[in-house]
């Protein structure tokens, strides 16, 4: 079977998916907190660029984060950021518009987005409603 990178059109799509991703984090009011907290870190140009290399190689492309980082451990990669359960259904949310938005179709679609679930889900660190800084 055909890599996930190379089913849903491959680096150019994975590029759009980013991009139209955080545009939605950005203007959408279900992004604001997760907008805010990448403001905490790097900002939005590197975690752009970060998150394009994190999906190609999750999607079965060029391993050039885990080259660069090491590994692809996402509960380490996000250990320092305060995640509640909103803040992961936001995400989802905004990644499911992303998802629609860049024409990646069923069932494929439904089958990344489950996968996405999981990991948004896992990475929950916080209570609901704990107020971030």
């Amino acid at each position: 079977m055909q890599p996930v990178i190379d089913r849903i059109g491959g680096e150019e799509t994975v590029r759009a998916l980013v991009e139209r991703f955080y545009d939605l984090v950005e203007t959408l009011p279900q992004g604001a907190q997760i907008l805010h907290l990448h403001f905490r870190g790097h900002g939005m140009a590197h975690v752009r660029a970060e998150q394009f290399e994190f999906l190609t190689a999750f999607f079965g492309g060029r391993r050039s984060y885990a080259e660069r980082h090491g590994h692809m451990n996402l509960r380490e990669i996000h250990a320092h950021v305060p995640i509640r359960p909103e803040d992961a259904e936001n995400w989802l949310h905004c990644m499911d518009l992303a998802l629609a938005d860049t024409g990646v179709a069923e069932p494929l679609r439904g089958q990344i987005f489950k996968t996405f679930g999981r990991a948004a889900h896992m990475l929950v660190n916080r209570e609901a409603g704990f107020a971030p800084e």
